[in-house]
């Protein structure tokens, strides 16, 4: 079983017990979270899709830790006008465990 997800304008398929990296979202670690941007759910042979979401669909996750990924460096350059910029970024994220699956309310699987 799994399901295709969006959040922070990515999408991402999920299956009970994997561990996904996210746009970082409130909350502190060991809490959980619901994500409730579900576009597609697969079970086996049956494969439901949203329009553009699944309505009353949901995954739910823990949260392992919260954390800032690798730098990321940019340059500038033009040339012969002495222009040279450089810039780095640190995207935050947030580290999950998902849980499980539920279907309209119901729990259709979990880890």
């Amino acid at each position: 079983m799994y399901a295709i997800i969006e959040t922070g304008g990515k999408q991402y398929k999920v299956s009970p017990g994997s561990i996904i990296r996210i746009e970082k979202i409130d909350g502190e670690r060991g809490n959980s979270c619901v994500l409730d941007k579900v576009l597609a759910i697969a079970d086996g042979e049956n494969l439901q899709v949203g329009k553009p979401y699944i309505p009353g669909a949901i995954v739910e996750g823990k949260i392992i830790r919260q954390g800032r990924g690798r730098k990321i460096r940019g340059f500038k350059y033009k040339p012969k006008n002495n222009y040279r910029r450089r810039w780095g970024h640190r995207q935050n994220f947030t580290e999950i465990r998902i849980e499980s699956i539920k279907q309209n309310g119901e729990g259709t699987a979990s880890a």
